[in-house]
């Protein structure tokens, strides 16, 4: 069976779906319109799925929009993002900056990136940015075990101090250093 990967007819398998969600189909629609009109994938991802896109603005609050990523809608659209990204290439550098970011991660994680990429016959930059666009259950992102911050205590003051000790130096003969306190 052969599939149309035309850019003009957008994907919309749940047009009409008995109890749909209507904000859910409101976004769609307004993907699928935006999806018409051939954009670039970024241009389409900001306008629908960025921070300032319908999507967020549609639901605002974590569990709704967590609710929404987990229907066929944003299925739908999340392969209208993946065929434009097949076929147009990025926006220019005016319209949309690219930001660099750094992700310390092990190496045998790396390797196997790199191994699926070529398997893939794609960039790891590519494979690495389709992975990102993949909605993740909240329970598979390691929470974050932080030490709890550190009180000074305010109402001591710093012991006094003779100007012998505010002085920092080194016995190789240099001259003493005056040592600023932090407090």
């Amino acid at each position: 069976m052969h599939t149309d990967t035309s850019m003009s007819s957008p994907l919309s398998a749940s047009n009409g779906a008995v109890g749909a969600n209507p904000q859910y189909q409101q976004v769609l629609q307004q993907a699928e319109q935006l999806f018409g009109a051939s954009p670039d994938w970024v241009t389409f991802f900001r306008e629908i799925l960025g921070i300032e896109g319908v999507a967020r603005q549609t639901f605002p609050n974590f569990e709704d929009l967590a609710a929404f990523e987990k229907s066929d809608e944003f299925d739908q659209i999340q392969k209208m993002v993946v065929r434009l990204r097949e076929n147009k290439a990025t926006a220019d550098a005016e319209s949309e900056p690219t930001r660099v970011i750094t992700v310390r991660l092990p190496k045998s994680m790396h390797e196997y990136l790199r191994t699926e990429a070529h398997d893939l016959r794609t960039s790891m930059n590519k494979l690495c940015i389709s992975k990102l666009l993949q909605v993740i259950e909240q329970d598979l992102i390691p929470a974050e075990k932080t030490a709890p911050p550190k009180r000074r205590n305010l109402n001591s003051a710093p012991a006094a101090t003779t100007p012998a000790q505010q002085t920092v130096g080194s016995s190789m003969g240099a001259a003493p250093t005056p040592f600023k306190s932090q407090f």
